[in-house]
């Protein structure tokens, strides 16, 4: 993905859960890229972030210096590859990489509403989320699965609104493939009744007003069937013929570029776009996340970003986890991070 442009305003960046990669991709992010991080700064834990900086130094190196702001309006002023940090929260001491604790998932959720309501009052142009633990956020109480949920409530809040009158959805995107989610964290049985004309048609209408937004045209939207070969006529159910057509019909009158359900083994392939040649659609709606997830992180786990579509913000993450494996290690890939950043960018522009 190419470079994006620096904004007036600067760009929040979650530290994450601080047990895991979160803080060592941010601080990689930092050190390695520094146009791209130019105008961004860290909401988290200035002890964490620091702690970070080391876990991530190479042999030679200078120390990446970490400033600790009082406000985001300082991070446009700050010089390249100096890590800002503004610390909405305040660890009582070191939480041990790799290990689910509820003062990290604690930590990890109040970050991320700081950096909503900042989003949300204009102070920041957009926010880049490092991946939070969900048992790490059940363990501290806090009542979302994940980002998304979260978000999805602050935004109601400050809209006024009930948050089932503030939809969202989940697209993953990289260079080669967009795909937009039905359903998102949820069970694969309760994914299944969640595949209703009014979802189908509401994740068409979400996917159009954010994709015309970005490209500066109408999207081309290609539809997975759920069943097997788009359910073959009925011989493999029903859920194409009663559900999903009629929702993609009722799109088109509306006069949206969709087309489907086709059978959800090809049309990934049909809606990549590899060099020289173009793919048939600018996005995929998928029925259930790992319906569509999959074949974009099999392309690169390292290129995908996570965007959430419908918010009254800008929003993208890596599209990866916490990796309590290797956390602390230095060995974290920050790619995913970088490309939600230059996303983040380039959306703020376009908003």
């Amino acid at each position: 993905m190419a470079t994006a442009p620096q904004l007036a305003r600067p760009i929040a960046i979650t530290m994450g859960d601080p047990a895991g990669i979160g803080p060592e991709i941010v601080a990689k992010a930092f050190r390695d890229a520094h146009e791209d991080t130019r105008g961004c700064f860290v909401v988290g834990d200035v002890a964490t972030m620091r702690r970070a900086a080391q876990a991530v130094r190479r042999e030679g190196d200078v120390d990446l210096p970490v400033a600790v702001l009082d406000s985001s309006s300082e991070a446009i002023s700050l010089p390249a590859g100096c890590l800002g940090v503004l610390a909405a929260v305040t660890l009582a001491g070191p939480v041990p990489w790799g290990r689910v604790s509820a003062q990290a998932g604690r930590a990890a959720a109040d970050c991320v509403t700081w950096a909503a309501r900042a989003a949300l009052r204009g102070e920041i142009a957009a926010l880049v989320t490092a991946p939070l633990h969900k048992e790490a956020l059940a363990a501290a109480g806090v009542t979302f699965p994940g980002h998304t949920e979260l978000l999805q409530a602050e935004s109601a809040a400050w809209l006024g609104k009930r948050v089932a009158d503030v939809p969202v959805r989940m697209m993953l995107a990289n260079d080669e493939l967009r795909t937009v989610l039905v359903s998102i964290h949820m069970s694969l049985r309760e994914a299944l009744d969640a595949v209703t004309f009014d979802n189908v048609l509401q994740t068409l209408r979400i996917a159009h007003e954010a994709l015309a937004r970005s490209l500066g045209r109408a999207p081309r939207i290609g539809v997975a069937g759920l069943n097997p070969h788009a359910g073959e006529g009925g011989l493999f159910g029903r859920e194409e013929i009663d559900v999903i057509a009629p929702a993609v019909e009722a799109a088109r009158a509306q006069g949206l570029q969709v087309e489907g359900p086709f059978a959800p083994d090809t049309i990934f392939m049909r809606a990549r776009a590899t060099p020289g040649k173009p793919g048939e659609f600018d996005a995929v709606v998928a029925m259930y996340h790992d319906q569509g997830l999959i074949p974009v992180k099999y392309l690169g786990v390292e290129k995908g970003v996570n965007v959430t579509l419908g918010l009254p913000l800008v929003r993208t993450s890596p599209d990866h986890g916490t990796a309590f494996d290797i956390a602390g290690t230095g060995r974290a890939d920050a790619s995913s991070l970088i490309e939600a950043i230059r996303m983040a960018k380039r959306l703020s522009a376009a908003a």
